[in-house]
C-alpha cells in the first residue's frame, strides 16, 4: 500500500479550485490513477490535512496501487514539490492490545426510513465513532471531534452535500487483521469527498 504527500500551490487557480470543491480535488487525483478518461480508476482514499491559515495546503492520498504523481507534477504550479511516497503494510505494524493516536475525517450518518441522514450532534458523531470501532477492531480510548462542517459541490447537474466531521484521539487494537483492512479500505461513506482515510501513528 502506498501513502503520498502532495504539497499544493495556493497560487495556482486549479489547486485553490480543488481545494474548494472535494469532488473537483478527487478528479484531479484520479488522473494520477488512468490513462485516459475510459479507464476506471482503482479505489483509493484522500484527505487534506489540516493547517493554519498560512500554511501550506497538504493531500494525502492512500493507494493499493502506485500513482503517477508525474501526472500533477506537469500541471503548472500545481505541486509546490515533488510528490512524497511511502509503501507500508497496516498488518505488519498492528498488534493487539496497542494503542495509536488517530486521524480521521468521516462521514457519520444513520439510515432512516431509507435514507442516510449525516450525524451533527457532536455525542452522537462520537457515539458513531465508537460503533465503527466495534465493528472494525479497535476501541476509541480518548476522541475529540475537532471539526464539523457541510462540504457542498456539483456533480453534473445534481448539487451535492456531505456532512464531514474530524476526529482525533487514541484507539487500542483489538482485532489486527480487521483493522488492517479498515485502514486499507478506509471507514463510512463519502471517500470521494475526502473521508475514510484513518491515519495512525504511535502513541
Amino acid at each position: 500500500m502506498y501513502l503520498t504527500r502532495l504539497r499544493l500551490d495556493p497560487r495556482s487557480a486549479l489547486a485553490r479550485r480543488d481545494l474548494a470543491d472535494p469532488y473537483d480535488m478527487h478528479r484531479t487525483l484520479v488522473r494520477a490513477f488512468v490513462q485516459d478518461s475510459e479507464q476506471t480508476p482503482p479505489r483509493f482514499l484522500w484527505r487534506g490535512e489540516p493547517t493554519s491559515a498560512w500554511g501550506e495546503p497538504v493531500v494525502l492520498v492512500q493507494s493499493e496501487e502506485a500513482g503517477q504523481w508525474s501526472t500533477l507534477e506537469a500541471l503548472p504550479n500545481y505541486l509546490k514539490e515533488t510528490a512524497e511516497t511511502l509503501e507500508w503494510q497496516p498488518e505488519a505494524r498492528l498488534r493487539v492490545g496497542e494503542r495509536y493516536r488517530f486521524r480521521l475525517f468521516a462521514n457519520p450518518t444513520v439510515t432512516r426510513n431509507g435514507k442516510r441522514l449525516g450525524l451533527m450532534a457532536e455525542e452522537a458523531q462520537l457515539a458513531w465513532l465508537a460503533r465503527q470501532g466495534v465493528r472494525l477492531g479497535f476501541s476509541v480510548d480518548a476522541a475529540l471531534v475537532t471539526g464539523s462542517e457541510l462540504l457542498r459541490s456539483r456533480k453534473g447537474d445534481s448539487r451535492i452535500s456531505l456532512l464531514r466531521a474530524s476526529f482525533e484521539g487514541r484507539l487500542i487494537v483489538d482485532d489486527a487483521d480487521v483493522l488492517a483492512r479498515a485502514v486499507r479500505t478506509g471507514i463510512g461513506p463519502g471517500k470521494a469527498f475526502g473521508c475514510g482515510l484513518l491515519s495512525l501513528g504511535r502513541s
